[in-house]
Protein backbone atom coordinates (compact mmCIF):
# COMPACT_ATOMS: atom_id res chain seq x y z
CA UNK A 1 0.00 0.00 0.00
CA UNK A 2 2.79 2.39 0.91
CA UNK A 3 4.24 1.82 -2.20
CA UNK A 4 0.99 2.17 -4.31
CA UNK A 5 0.75 5.71 -2.39
CA UNK A 6 4.57 6.49 -3.41
CA UNK A 7 4.34 5.47 -6.50
CA UNK A 8 0.97 7.43 -7.61
CA UNK A 9 2.12 10.73 -5.70
CA UNK A 10 5.65 10.79 -6.72
CA UNK A 11 8.17 12.79 -4.55
CA UNK A 12 5.21 15.08 -3.05
CA UNK A 13 4.17 11.97 -1.06
CA UNK A 14 6.47 12.94 1.37
CA UNK A 15 5.65 16.86 0.99
CA UNK A 16 1.91 15.81 1.41
CA UNK A 17 2.95 13.24 4.72
CA UNK A 18 4.42 16.56 6.34
CA UNK A 19 2.65 18.89 5.93
CA UNK A 20 -0.24 16.85 7.35
CA UNK A 21 1.60 15.72 10.13
CA UNK A 22 2.47 19.96 11.10
CA UNK A 23 -1.45 20.48 10.36
CA UNK A 24 -2.28 17.76 12.92
CA UNK A 25 0.68 19.62 15.21
CA UNK A 26 -1.95 22.37 15.69
CA UNK A 27 -4.52 20.00 16.85
CA UNK A 28 -3.14 17.58 18.52
CA UNK A 29 -1.79 18.46 22.24
CA UNK A 30 1.97 18.37 22.62
CA UNK A 31 4.96 19.55 20.71
CA UNK A 32 5.72 16.29 19.02
CA UNK A 33 4.53 15.90 15.12
CA UNK A 34 6.51 18.98 14.45
CA UNK A 35 9.91 16.77 14.56
CA UNK A 36 8.36 14.02 12.45
CA UNK A 37 6.34 16.67 9.91
CA UNK A 38 9.85 18.07 9.57
CA UNK A 39 11.33 14.91 8.70
CA UNK A 40 8.85 13.84 6.50
CA UNK A 41 9.93 17.23 4.51
CA UNK A 42 13.62 16.32 4.67
CA UNK A 43 12.48 13.25 2.99
CA UNK A 44 10.35 15.12 0.37
CA UNK A 45 13.56 17.49 -0.61
CA UNK A 46 15.79 14.37 -1.16
CA UNK A 47 12.66 12.79 -3.19
CA UNK A 48 13.08 15.53 -5.60
CA UNK A 49 16.54 15.15 -6.09
CA UNK A 50 17.31 11.18 -6.79
CA UNK A 51 13.65 10.33 -8.21
CA UNK A 52 14.73 9.50 -10.99
CA UNK A 53 17.72 7.81 -9.48
CA UNK A 54 17.68 3.42 -9.34
CA UNK A 55 18.54 3.47 -5.61
CA UNK A 56 15.83 5.83 -4.30
CA UNK A 57 13.29 2.58 -3.65
CA UNK A 58 10.15 3.10 -1.48
CA UNK A 59 12.09 1.02 1.17
CA UNK A 60 15.24 3.40 1.45
CA UNK A 61 12.60 6.31 1.62
CA UNK A 62 11.20 4.78 4.58
CA UNK A 63 14.11 3.63 6.49
CA UNK A 64 15.77 7.42 6.05
CA UNK A 65 12.14 8.82 6.72
CA UNK A 66 12.49 6.54 10.32
CA UNK A 67 16.13 7.70 11.29
CA UNK A 68 15.67 11.53 10.27
CA UNK A 69 12.32 10.99 12.46
CA UNK A 70 14.05 9.46 15.41
CA UNK A 71 17.25 11.87 14.76
CA UNK A 72 14.65 15.12 14.08
CA UNK A 73 12.96 14.32 17.62
CA UNK A 74 15.79 13.44 20.11
CA UNK A 75 16.99 17.19 18.56
CA UNK A 76 13.79 18.86 18.98
CA UNK A 77 13.60 17.30 22.26
CA UNK A 78 17.32 18.65 23.40
CA UNK A 79 16.72 22.16 22.25
CA UNK A 80 12.85 22.58 24.13
CA UNK A 81 14.07 21.22 27.26
CA UNK A 82 17.36 23.55 27.43
CA UNK A 83 14.73 26.74 27.12
CA UNK A 84 12.19 25.33 30.21
CA UNK A 85 12.78 28.13 32.03
CA UNK A 86 10.27 30.01 33.48
CA UNK A 87 9.27 33.10 35.35
CA UNK A 88 6.93 31.25 37.80
CA UNK A 89 9.20 28.10 39.36
CA UNK A 90 6.36 27.04 41.55
CA UNK A 91 3.42 27.16 39.43
CA UNK A 92 1.51 24.14 40.63
CA UNK A 93 3.67 23.72 43.35
CA UNK A 94 1.45 25.82 46.02
CA UNK A 95 3.14 24.26 49.10
CA UNK A 96 6.55 25.01 48.03
CA UNK A 97 5.77 28.11 47.33
CA UNK A 98 5.07 28.42 50.58
CA UNK A 99 8.63 28.54 52.35
CA UNK A 100 10.30 30.69 53.73
CA UNK A 101 7.35 32.63 54.90
CA UNK A 102 6.06 32.89 58.62
CA UNK A 103 2.54 32.84 59.94
CA UNK A 104 0.62 32.59 63.60
CA UNK A 105 -0.29 29.24 64.75
CA UNK A 106 -3.94 29.24 64.38
CA UNK A 107 -4.84 26.49 66.60
CA UNK A 108 -1.90 25.10 68.75
CA UNK A 109 0.53 22.29 67.47
CA UNK A 110 -0.12 19.30 69.63
CA UNK A 111 1.38 15.66 69.18
CA UNK A 112 3.22 17.18 66.03
CA UNK A 113 -0.23 18.53 64.08
CA UNK A 114 -1.20 22.02 64.25
CA UNK A 115 -2.99 24.81 61.86
CA UNK A 116 -1.59 28.17 59.98
CA UNK A 117 -3.89 30.27 57.80
CA UNK A 118 -1.58 32.14 55.42
CA UNK A 119 -3.27 33.83 52.32
CA UNK A 120 -6.49 32.77 51.76
CA UNK A 121 -5.87 29.03 53.18
CA UNK A 122 -5.44 27.44 56.29
CA UNK A 123 -2.92 24.71 56.46
CA UNK A 124 -2.15 21.93 58.08
CA UNK A 125 1.44 21.90 59.71
CA UNK A 126 3.44 19.42 61.51
CA UNK A 127 6.47 20.58 64.31
CA UNK A 128 7.45 20.65 67.95
CA UNK A 129 4.40 21.47 69.80
CA UNK A 130 3.62 24.87 70.59
CA UNK A 131 0.56 27.40 71.63
CA UNK A 132 -1.36 28.86 69.10
CA UNK A 133 -0.89 32.32 68.52
CA UNK A 134 3.05 31.51 68.04
CA UNK A 135 4.97 32.71 64.92
CA UNK A 136 6.65 30.03 62.75
CA UNK A 137 8.33 29.93 59.75
CA UNK A 138 7.63 27.32 56.95
CA UNK A 139 10.91 25.41 56.48
CA UNK A 140 9.56 22.79 53.88
CA UNK A 141 6.25 21.34 52.06
CA UNK A 142 5.36 17.18 51.39
CA UNK A 143 2.40 18.56 49.35
CA UNK A 144 -0.67 19.16 51.97
CA UNK A 145 0.99 19.37 55.09
CA UNK A 146 4.05 21.82 55.52
CA UNK A 147 6.57 21.65 58.40
CA UNK A 148 7.06 24.85 60.49
CA UNK A 149 9.62 25.57 63.15
CA UNK A 150 9.59 28.60 65.77
CA UNK A 151 10.79 31.68 64.94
Amino acid sequence: MLAKIVGELGPWSWWVAGLVLLAAEMVVPGFFLVWIGLAALAVGVLSLLFWDAAFWIWELQAILFAILAVAATLIGRRLTLHNATTDEPFLNQRGASLVGRTATLREPIREGRGRIRLDDTTWQVMGPDLPAGTQVKVVSSNGRDLTVEPT
